[in-house]
C-alpha cells in the first residue's frame, strides 16, 4: 500500500492508508457489476442467450499491468509531453501505436471458449479482426487459428500486427478475397466507423454461410463518432440505437441493427471494456456487449 514519505504525522498516514483502503474496497465492489445484466428487462428469446461472465486471471493480469505501468511516474510524463505536442500532427491511435501504449482488453481466451461453446483445443482455419488496433485484444485467442488477418488504419498499429505475425489486408479491399473467414471479430468499431451498415453487409458476404460466426463488442451507451486525423466526427451512416439501460439498448441492437442486417444472436455477454491508464488513472474503462451471430438461415 502506497503511504506518502511527506505526511510525518501519524494522523496524516493513517488517512491516506484509509483513503487508499477505500479506494481499494469500492474497486473490487465495483469490479463485480461489470458482468451483470438484469435479464428481465430482455425479450424472453434474447434472455435465455446470456451468459454472465465473471473476473478471471487473464483479466486480473491486464489489470496489475495496468497498476505497474501507472507506477512508471517519469515514462507516463513522457508519454504525456509527447502526446501533448505529436497530438497536433497525427491521431490519439497513431501517437499511441509509437509509444506502445493504451492497450486494450475485451475478453480472456477463457471467455471467449464460453461464448463459442468450444473447449481449449478448438482450432479452425482463418480469422479476421477488423480495425484491429496493436492486436493485443485478439491476441489472446489467435493460437485457435491457423491464419490470422487484420485490417488497421493507423500506419504505426500495423507496424505493431506485424510484429506479431498478423496477416495486413488493405481496409477497402478485405472483403475482395477469394475465400470465406471461419471467424470475423468486429470490436468496438461499430460505433467507430464511418459506414457501420455497409461494414456489417460486407462481414456477411465475406463470413462463411453456415459455420462462420461474427464477434461483435459495442461500447454502451451507444455514441458513434469517427476519427479523422486529430479530430472527431459523426458516420455518413447512422445507427439509432433504442433505450437508455444497457439491456434496452442491447435489446435494440439485435432487433434494429443485427437480425435487420442478417443475423442471428448466438449467445451474448457483458464485460469491461478495459484500456491502460495514463498519469491520471491506472486504467479506464467502458461498457461492453459482446455478441456471437451467425448468418440467419
Amino acid at each position: 500500500m502506497w503511504v506518502s514519505p511527506y505526511v510525518r504525522s501519524r494522523t496524516g498516514r493513517l488517512l491516506l492508508e484509509r483513503l487508499a483502503e477505500n479506494d481499494s474496497q469500492e474497486l473490487e465492489t465495483e469490479k463485480t457489476s461489470w458482468y451483470k445484466c438484469e435479464s428481465e428487462a430482455l425479450l424472453e428469446e434474447l434472455q435465455a442467450k446470456f451468459v454472465e461472465s465473471s473476473l478471471d486471471q487473464e483479466t486480473e493480469a491486464f489489470l496489475q499491468n495496468c497498476h505497474e505501468k501507472a507506477d512508471a511516474v517519469f515514462t507516463q510524463i513522457g508519454h504525456l509531453l509527447f502526446k501533448g505536442f505529436f497530438g497536433f500532427f497525427m491521431s490519439v491511435t497513431t501517437a499511441n501505436g509509437i509509444l506502445d501504449r493504451g492497450s486494450m482488453f475485451v475478453f480472456s481466451d477463457a471467455q471467449f471458449q464460453r461464448l463459442m461453446n468450444v473447449d481449449g483445443s478448438w482450432k479452425t482455419g482463418t480469422m479476421l479482426d477488423l480495425g484491429a488496433g496493436d492486436g493485443k485484444v485478439t491476441s489472446v485467442i489467435k493460437h485457435h487459428f491457423d491464419e490470422v488477418y487484420a485490417t488497421e488504419q493507423s500506419p504505426s498499429m500495423r507496424w505493431r500486427l506485424q510484429d506479431k505475425g498478423f496477416k495486413l489486408l488493405d481496409e477497402s479491399e478485405w472483403m475482395k478475397v477469394d475465400f470465406k473467414f471461419d471467424v470475423i471479430a468486429c470490436l468496438n468499431l461499430l460505433d467507430r466507423c464511418d459506414k457501420p451498415l455497409t461494414l456489417l453487409s460486407d462481414i456477411k458476404e465475406t463470413l462463411h454461410p453456415e459455420t462462420g460466426r461474427l464477434i461483435v463488442a459495442v461500447v454502451l451507451p451507444f455514441r458513434p463518432l469517427v476519427e479523422s486525423g486529430t479530430k472527431m466526427i459523426q458516420p455518413s451512416e447512422v445507427i439509432t440505437v433504442h433505450g437508455n439501460l444497457w439491456e434496452e439498448q442491447v435489446q435494440s441492437l439485435v432487433s434494429d441493427v443485427f437480425e435487420p442486417s442478417g443475423f442471428t444472436v448466438e449467445l451474448f455477454t457483458r464485460v469491461p471494456y478495459l484500456c491502460e491508464g495514463d498519469l491520471y488513472k491506472d486504467f479506464y474503462i467502458l461498457d461492453d456487449a459482446l455478441f456471437v451471430l451467425k448468418i440467419s438461415q
